[in-house]
């Protein structure tokens, strides 16, 4: 009996990012993507996230290298924790490639991971895998869907795609070869589903080109001010190539933006018209109606350029009440308030903020997915990348075009779904989930200590301190209560004195029942000042009792 193809989604089936998929046949894993997500408003202190790679370090010895789809964060900004715990080989297209090592040296990891650059239409052989790259259309050039032959079928990847006739750098998707492919036949589509509830087709980047140049058109006199992402190396592109049109000098700022469009300028994948780009200390040399920005913090990132410049603690960079502002992104969903926050502060300096029409997708719309399933032909649909509803649409898609409802696999991270010519169904479960990063410790923050941070963030804490002689357990000194996000001591000096009484007669109660477990005592103290606090002020703050030991 001949073995099934098993695909394990690690992320990016419930949530937008942490995309990571892990194709095993026998004794065999190939990954595709390595992503991150950014941490909810309930994450607090939390930098990134990442997913858990627990299965793949189980079954060690059958990984065999990481496949790339593409430059976004959501699919490789995982890879240098990932990388360090598991030192495999990678395979990207170039500019991908680039962005990827400009991460592995910020980690110094150059020297130990292996890394290949791919073209078009190149395939690798690994084990019983052979995966081709094929060219697709997204918001960042190079990106690449992906035709895995195993030998129960060929599994497409889209990866993230839309279809754009117009590209600004490169051609258009190599929609030739996906119908070559649907016509030998496909056994399963992985298809990106984050714009599947909108119908009709993502405009081409060009078109916000033409918005640009309208925008210039009528501020020439004054000074531009324009944030989008920084992987977007094609709207950077437009940008500086209008910027240049009206004569404009082009500052760039942000950290990612500078390193990602230095990369796309040795690569040759933008190109800046000698004498536009100045340094941002030489704004002050150039009327302002002269410049441009371009600049990250299209998303209200607290610490990103624009959202530093909106609250005025922009070294080099202060908002002028003629500046004209021109954010071109959408919100990502969940990022709405940071965002609105960054508006408000930019109109309150009195620039002029513009965000209509000034973006475009790089997600295909419904029927753009209409034209990959009716190329490719797959016997089973698997819609990936997106959060449930965004899926749901893509699947009632699928079914539209004729496939069985039996072969729409709506599968959740952490499932092992196998499959072949003959059936698909979900076998089990893997460990999967969300790894925190805060700081430099990755994983070492966990639910508890992110309840303990938000109940700090809500009632803050009391800190209870006394002093025991070891030899008779007699209190020394104490108790005394320092409090921290709670009260504002001087303004409830009653309360505070109550408290101080409360944790006393605690503390007494138990050495006259002569209790010397030093936990038997906290416990008693935090129960006691616990109901005392929530019958007088109906809050719950963290309290923290200390104990220390003297021998007399």
């Amino acid at each position: 009996m001949s073995s099934k193809l098993k695909i394990i989604p690690l992320g990016g089936l419930d949530r937008i990012g942490m995309n990571m998929t892990a194709f095993e046949y026998e004794d065999s894993i190939i990954v595709v993507d390595c992503g991150l997500s950014f941490p909810t408003e309930d994450m607090l202190g939390i930098d990134l996230v990442i997913p858990d790679i627990t299965y793949l370090k189980q079954n060690e010895d059958k990984v065999k290298a990481f496949f790339i789809t593409h430059g976004h964060e959501d699919h490789i900004g995982a890879l240098p924790y990932v990388l360090r715990e598991m030192n495999l080989p990678l395979y990207a297209t170039k500019l991908t490639l680039a962005i990827i090592e400009s991460k592995l040296k910020e980690h110094n990891l150059t020297k130990s991971v292996k890394r290949k650059i791919i073209k078009y239409g190149q395939s690798v052989n690994l084990g019983p895998f052979r995966v081709e790259f094929i060219r697709i259309n997204h918001s960042i050039a190079d990106a690449a869907s992906l035709a895995i032959f195993t030998p129960v079928g060929t599994v497409v990847h889209t990866g993230d795609f839309k279809i754009d006739y117009t590209p600004v750098f490169g051609d258009s998707a190599d929609l030739q070869r996906l119908g070559e492919l649907g016509k030998k036949g496909v056994l399963a589509l992985l298809c990106d589903s984050t714009n599947a509830i909108r119908p009709g087709f993502t405009s081409s980047e060009r078109t916000v080109g033409k918005t640009l140049d309208h925008i210039f058109a009528e501020h020439k006199d004054r000074r531009i001010i324009v944030a989008t992402f920084a992987s977007n190396v094609d709207r950077v592109q437009q940008i500086i190539n209008t910027a240049h049109r009206y004569g404009k000098k082009v500052v760039v700022e942000g950290r990612s933006m500078v390193n990602i469009i230095s990369i796309a300028q040795e690569l040759e994948y933008i190109k800046i018209p000698e004498g536009t780009l100045i340094e941002t200390e030489m704004l002050r040399n150039y009327p302002e109606e002269q410049t441009v920005l371009i600049t990250t913090g299209s998303q209200g990132e607290s610490m990103a350029a624009l959202s530093r410049m909106a609250s005025g603690i922009h070294r080099r960079v202060s908002i002028q009440p003629r500046d004209v502002v021109i954010l071109s992104s959408t919100p990502i969903p969940g990022n709405e308030k940071a965002v609105s926050k960054v508006i408000n502060e930019l109109s309150a300096k009195g620039a002029k903020v513009i965000c209509q029409d000034t973006h475009v997708s790089g997600h295909a719309c419904q029927e753009e997915i209409k034209l990959m399933y009716s190329l490719v032909r797959p016997k089973y649909s698997i819609p990936v990348h997106g959060e449930y509803r965004h899926r749901m649409a893509q699947a009632e898609i699928a079914e539209s075009l004729g496939i069985q409802r039996d072969n729409i696999l709506m599968v959740n991270a952490g499932d092992v779904l196998e499959l072949d010519g003959e059936s698909a169904c979900v076998t089990g479960q893997v460990t999967h989930g969300a790894i925190l990063v805060d700081g430099l410790g990755v994983g070492d923050v966990g639910n508890i200590v992110l309840r303990d941070r938000q109940n700090l963030s809500q009632d803050g804490i009391i800190i209870v301190v006394l002093t025991l002689n070891r030899r008779n357990n007699e209190l020394l000194a104490g108790p005394d209560i320092v409090s921290r996000g709670f009260v504002y001591i001087r303004e409830a000096e009653n309360l505070m004195e109550e408290a101080h009484q409360v944790v006393e007669s605690a503390v007494e109660g138990c050495l006259n029942r002569r209790i010397s477990d030093w936990g038997k005592i906290k416990n008693v103290i935090r129960d006691s000042l616990g109901d005392y606090l929530w019958k007088k002020m109906r809050r719950n703050p963290m309290i923290l009792p200390i104990i220390m030991e003297v021998d007399v």
